[in-house]
C-alpha cells in the first residue's frame, strides 16, 4: 500500500505547473490551459518544455522502480516475513501494474492541483518504458511518425496509446502488464476527448500553433 501511495505521489508532481511558477505564471491560465509538456512548449518555450517532458517520463519510471524495489525487499525478508506460499514472480507484476495505474492517476488527478491534471502521456511512456521497453519504443516511434507527418501532438499521443495496447497484447507480456497498458492506454485516449472532437472538426492546432490558431 505504501508503495502504491508513493507511485501516486510520484505521478502527482505537477511538473508543468511548477515550471510555470518559476516563470511567474500559472500555466493553467495560458495556451491550452493544460499542465503537460505540449502546453509548456507553447507557453514557456523549448527548454522548459523538454525538462517538463523528461521529468514527467521519469515520474512513471520512478513509480515502477519504487514498487519493484519494495517487492524485492518484501519477498527477500528484509522488511517483513511473508508466507512461503506467496510467490515473488507471481505477485510482483500485479503490484507493479497497480503502481503504474496509480502513477497515471496521480498525473491526471494530482492532489496538488485539486485533483486535476494532464493527460498522462509522458508519465504513461515512463511506466511502459519501465515494464517493457520494446513496447515503449514502438509507441514512441508511432508518435514520432505522426508528429512528422501531421504535426498534431494529440493525434500522435492517441495513436501511440493504441499502439502500446496492440504491442503489449502481442509480445507475451504478463497479464498484469497487459491489463495495465490496456487500462492506461484507454485512460489516455479518454483524456483526449476534447481533442478528438477538435480533430473530427478539423480545428485541432498543430505543433507550433496556438489553440485558437
Amino acid at each position: 500500500m505504501a508503495g502504491w501511495a508513493g507511485a501516486y505521489l510520484f505521478g502527482s508532481i505537477p511538473t508543468a505547473y511548477l515550471a510555470g511558477r518559476i516563470y511567474g505564471l500559472d500555466i493553467r491560465e495560458h495556451g491550452s490551459r493544460s499542465v503537460g509538456a505540449t502546453n509548456a512548449l507553447r507557453v514557456l518555450g523549448r527548454g522548459p518544455a523538454l525538462v517538463v517532458l523528461l521529468v514527467d517520463v521519469l515520474k512513471g519510471v520512478a513509480a515502477i522502480v519504487l514498487v519493484r524495489g519494495l517487492c524485492f525487499q518484501l519477498f527477500n525478508g528484509t522488511l517483513v516475513t511473508l508466507p512461503p506460499a506467496l510467490d515473488q514472480h507471481g505477485w510482483t507484476p500485479w503490484a507493479v501494474g497497480i503502481a503504474g495505474l496509480a502513477a497515471l492517476l496521480g498525473h491526471s488527478r494530482s492532489i496538488w492541483l485539486r485533483f486535476s491534471g494532464g493527460k498522462s502521456v509522458a508519465t504513461g511512456l515512463g511506466v511502459v518504458l519501465a515494464i517493457s521497453w520494446p513496447v515503449a519504443m514502438g509507441a514512441l516511434a508511432v508518435f514520432g511518425v505522426a508528429i512528422a507527418l501531421v504535426r498534431i501532438v494529440s493525434l500522435g499521443s492517441i495513436l501511440a496509446a493504441l499502439t502500446a495496447i496492440l504491442l503489449i497484447c502481442s509480445l507475451g507480456q504478463p497479464m498484469p502488464y497487459r491489463l495495465l497498458v490496456v487500462a492506461g492506454g484507454l485512460h489516455i485516449v479518454a483524456r483526449h476527448r476534447a481533442n478528438i472532437g477538435r480533430l473530427l472538426a478539423g480545428t485541432e492546432p498543430r505543433l507550433g500553433q496556438s489553440p485558437g490558431g
